[in-house]
């Protein structure tokens, strides 16, 4: 599955657009991930747990949409994006989405 974040393929026709696709997933922070990110701020730096989790976050996303394409009969994926949002106290939601199309191989 091809995705891109463009409208349009170079090299490529969209000979039928399929319509919007998205995939997602919700993630919970973990206590002990919370703790070592707490201590972690303190003294700066990066935290590895929360990037490690977002990073799974965005994987599972992307592949629920490129399911959701693929059931629609698409061979590629056009204007992928990504969004983020907090549902609650220590969990976050990750949307990917995009507009299903088939091209021309």
């Amino acid at each position: 599955m091809l995705i891109v974040t463009t409208e349009t393929i170079v090299g490529k026709e969209i000979l039928e657009v399929k319509g919007l696709v998205r995939g997602s997933t919700i993630r919970s922070k973990h206590l002990g991930n919370d703790i070592a990110a707490a201590f972690k701020n303190l003294a700066g730096g990066e935290l590895n747990s929360y990037n490690d989790m977002l990073t799974e976050a965005r994987q599972i996303a992307i592949g629920r949409m490129v399911e959701d394409a693929e059931a629609k009969g698409a061979n590629a994926i056009i204007g992928m994006r990504l969004m983020s949002s907090s549902v609650m106290s220590g969990a976050a939601e990750m949307v990917a989405y995009g507009t299903a199309v088939v091209i021309n191989d």
